[in-house]
């Protein structure tokens, strides 16, 4: 009798003490989605705060954990490097994955991060679906969630670009999906993950978005005299879609989309971030994620802010309008979530693949220091300094994503060194104008940088991959016409980047400390539970989870 009445007593203290005694940690998601908003500064959050939404931006901010001094930790900041270093938790001399297109020295040509010939394209006759995340070279977080729960679970991966919904989707996805254009207007896949699409995939396609968010022309979402966080609409420093005479508003794309390769200008728009969310509200729909008994992973990429960015520019109309726009396809998304999901059935992530830089001309004309950088020139330059020291004009095999690759067979033919002809050439590109560091492989391989730009050199060298003199350009110098912009360096325009956890076992908060983009991904493993993807190199913010 006494044990009964003892037992009474400590099941009734451990209910008033609100202790569950069949679980010491908070249940786990039902689905984590990743959301990585392509060319995404930092101060696209604070510069344009006062026009957003409370249910977007700010609601992640308000209700989730903002990091806001969060950086990437290598060279180069391109698309494809920046996803799969996100879900990898490590840089380009683990994964491999070296840029968005790079010179492969074994296979003597130019090639892109994802083509797979080995596949063929699944919804169209097209070839915009042989593609596959085969030379990333390691893990993804989503891997390692399929792997903890014995294949279990679905990972799905989207986006406009083909790269960014296949490599975040990781080697064993269930699907990834991405936007064809040109004449198609249809989200494809590759046989690398199925034999046909599904029937939501199929009946999104059906529906006619595509084309119905091509019917009007694009606008500001508010009048554009209260878009005072941009330059004059009117400048010489933006790019004009084919056809307009001018970059300014509207931009009349039922008329312009027959001179812009027709559904291809849909990814140019901030409409092609509307039908991203669209599509992917579609796929939760579509594939029940988060409501079977395992965790679901959902990684969505918004591509047309990347398109925008590269067109017009880091201070255009066009930038700000795109946010704002995005804000709101934000609120439109999350309160889905609320209602599919479950308020407390999921958690976010929200981050960018690499930044920007302003136009540089328009930062002449303001005189602040910036240039451009021209491969040709630069490789007559370098011609000029082979043929001075080795006597011949055949010793380089490329020069590009400002790395030099040296013709080894010439080299020893000539009976030269490869090591003394990189380490001549890195001493006489230093003195080339809009060159500002030079180093060799050899100088990655054997010496280790702690700090600074030489360490994030370091951390994106792949001594499989990588050319054979690494270059970095001064500041605010690219390769790139003088109207629009792009990105590519580990200045902080560039490296800094938002990166916000949301939803189920994330406290709320912010936080000035350093972070590197690579954290993200043992930061996910850890709220699941699992092990870390297998080329980690990141850390876990133990600050932002509960």
């Amino acid at each position: 009798m006494m044990k009964k009445i003892y037992l009474l007593l400590f099941i009734s203290t451990l209910t008033l003490t609100g202790c569950n005694i069949n679980s010491t940690k908070e249940s786990k998601p039902k689905l984590v989605v990743g959301i990585v908003v392509d060319q995404m500064r930092y101060d696209y959050l604070t510069r344009f705060e006062n026009r957003y939404g409370n249910g977007g931006f700010k609601r992640l901010i308000k209700n989730g954990f903002s990091l806001e001094n969060a950086h990437y930790n290598y060279i180069p900041t391109y698309t494809a490097v920046g996803h799969t270093s996100i879900y990898t938790g490590t840089t380009p001399t683990n994964h491999g994955i070296i840029g968005n297109n790079w010179y492969d020295k074994y296979e003597k040509r130019s090639i892109y991060c994802v083509d797979d010939n080995n596949y063929k394209t699944i919804g169209n006759d097209g070839d915009g679906g042989k593609k596959s995340p085969y030379r990333m070279q390691t893990t993804t977080v989503t891997d390692q969630l399929k792997l903890a729960q014995n294949m279990q679970g679905k990972t799905i991966g989207v986006a406009i670009k083909d790269r960014s919904a296949v490599l975040p989707a990781g080697h064993t996805a269930n699907a990834a999906y991405w936007f064809d254009g040109g004449s198609k207007g249809e989200w494809i896949s590759s046989s690398f993950y199925l034999n046909e699409l599904p029937k939501w995939v199929q009946d999104f396609n059906a529906s006619g978005k595509a084309d119905a968010y091509l019917n009007s022309p694009w606008e500001t979402l508010y009048d554009i005299n209260t878009y005072s966080e941009s330059i004059v609409d009117d400048n010489n420093f933006e790019e004009t879609f084919k056809g307009e005479e001018k970059p300014v508003f509207p931009h009349d794309i039922p008329n312009l989309r027959s001179k812009n390769n027709n559904f291809s200008i849909l990814k140019a728009i901030p409409a092609g971030n509307t039908i991203t969310a669209d599509f992917a509200k579609a796929a939760i729909l579509g594939e029940k994620l988060g409501k079977s008994d395992y965790t679901d992973f959902l990684a969505v990429s918004f591509s047309s802010t990347d398109y925008v960015g590269h067109q017009f520019g880091v201070d255009s109309k066009e930038i700000e309008d795109t946010y704002l726009r995005l804000d709101k396809d934000l609120e439109d998304f999350l309160n889905f979530l609320d209602k599919e999901v479950g308020r407390n059935n999921y958690t976010v992530f929200l981050t960018a693949d690499h930044a920007a830089v302003q136009v540089p001309s328009y930062l002449k004309s303001i005189k602040i220091p910036a240039d451009y950088f021209s491969y040709k020139k630069f490789n007559d330059y370098i011609n000029e300094i082979t043929d001075k020291h080795f006597k011949s004009t055949e010793l380089i095999e490329n020069i590009s994503n400002f790395q030099i690759f040296l013709n080894k067979e010439k080299i020893n033919d000539l009976k030269l060194s490869v090591h003394e002809v990189a380490e001549i050439i890195a001493n006489e590109a230093i003195n080339y104008k809009g060159i500002y560091k030079t180093v060799t492989a050899k100088t990655l391989q054997s010496t280790s940088f702690n700090s600074g730009l030489l360490k994030s050199l370091q951390n994106g060298y792949n001594q499989k991959f990588s050319g054979d003199v690494m270059l970095i350009p001064t500041p605010a110098t690219i390769s790139y016409s003088k109207k629009g912009s792009t990105h590519g360096s580990a200045y902080s325009y560039d490296t800094h980047v938002p990166i916000i956890f949301y939803g189920a076992g994330i406290k709320r908060g912010n936080s000035k400390n350093n972070y590197k983009i690579i954290d993200i991904a043992p930061t996910i493993c850890n709220l699941l539970d699992i092990e870390f993807p297998n080329g980690n190199s990141g850390k876990i913010i133990t600050e932002v989870l509960k």
